[in-house]
């Protein structure tokens, strides 16, 4: 697998993108993220945003431009390797997407599973996040069991478990209260301090301003240049940082910090 050689994860290069033989949703992006930044993704309804990022994890092509990630040229990456690129990759689904045969602690696990993790070290770090985010009285609940705020919580449990290289959130906090949208933005931070990129869509521009990361702003499918973005059609300037640890750390400090 290619190192993101350059420091970026993620770069476009005047993508377009259309549905269809629709106009154009997206037109002309071109920007680059480093690795380990953090960025909100904000805009009006319709602006692209969810499109944006499901470009970003791969479940669409763009209809033109270049795309690259974790330093491989999407186009001329072979189909059996974009599995692997895509297990690099935690996302939160604004519908959740969550299996409704399986428990919660089962859909939470499962990255885990996937990833080949024993199944002692799975059990402890599925119950210590689902603790942390106040579902340890439902791990064993189905998700049409759970109310919206609770599948929520799950889907975020689930993109983050297997500590991600690239995080992608479409309206985590859209279903959850003030109190815990914040202790969840927490949690992005301290994985982001782990080393991950974080990309978060989001509409709550409140949350935006006292978080305090970098904006990326998506305005009738063109970018607009926000305060501390070295040009948007350039490369945004690197606001992440980088840190050794475990999901051990993450989990503890997430934990103490936000109680």
């Amino acid at each position: 697998m290619p190192h993101e050689e350059n420091g970026r994860v993620i770069e476009f290069e005047n993508v377009g993108l259309r549905y269809g033989l629709g106009p154009e949703v997206l037109q002309d992006v071109t920007f680059s993220l480093p690795a380990g930044s953090f960025h909100f993704l904000v805009g009006p309804s319709g602006a692209g945003k969810s499109s944006l990022l499901r470009l970003m994890y791969l479940a669409l092509k763009p209809s033109r431009g270049l795309i690259t990630l974790f330093g491989r040229d999407i186009a001329t990456t072979p189909r059996r390797a974009l599995p692997a690129l895509r297990r690099r990759i935690g996302v939160v689904f604004q519908d959740f997407r969550l299996l409704n045969h399986l428990s919660a602690f089962d859909n939470v696990a499962l990255p885990l599973r996937v990833a080949g993790n024993r199944e002692d070290d799975v059990r402890k770090h599925v119950i210590e996040l689902l603790s942390w985010v106040g579902l340890k009285d439902h791990v064993g609940a189905r998700p049409p069991t759970l109310s919206g705020g609770q599948q929520q919580k799950v889907a975020i449990a689930r993109a983050v478990i297997g500590r991600p290289r690239l995080l992608l959130a479409d309206e985590p906090t859209g279903n959850i209260d003030d109190k815990m949208a914040f202790r969840l933005m927490h949690l992005f931070e301290e994985l982001n301090k782990l080393g991950t990129t974080v990309v978060i869509a989001t509409h709550n521009e409140a949350l935006v301003a006292r978080v305090g990361h970098g904006c990326l702003r998506l305005d009738q499918g063109h970018f607009a240049a926000e305060p501390g973005i070295e040009g948007v059609s350039g490369s945004p300037a690197p606001v992440g940082r980088t840190a050794g640890g475990t999901r051990d750390r993450l989990l503890r400090s997430s934990a103490g910090d936000a109680a």
